[in-house]
């Protein structure tokens, strides 16, 4: 299925889902806990599909370093783009 797919979701309403998630989590728990928890599924799911590529432990171990080395890199990119749009429209986003 392509994106355009009508039952296929897009990124971002896969990335808005997750969001509202953890907007409902963080009404109820400390927002860093939240945070935490966020950071650790992304890193057990990235595992996941990185393991999900290989064929052996070996070709994993393998892959390892160039997997996290590209996670890391997108998450600063995507971080950085986020936190630039926060900064462009702080007044708005913190208005209470």
């Amino acid at each position: 299925m392509s994106e355009s797919s009508p039952t296929t979701k897009t990124f971002q309403q896969r990335a808005d889902e997750f969001i509202a998630v953890a907007n409902q989590q963080a009404a109820q728990s400390a927002v860093d806990d939240v945070n935490t928890s966020i950071l650790y599924s992304a890193a057990r799911f990235n595992a996941f599909s990185v393991a999900r590529s290989v064929k052996t432990a070996d070709n994993l171990q393998a892959e390892k370093q160039g997997a996290i080395e590209y996670f890391t890199q997108r998450y600063a990119e995507m971080l950085a783009q986020n936190i630039d749009e926060y900064i462009s429209r702080f007044e708005s986003y913190t208005q209470k």
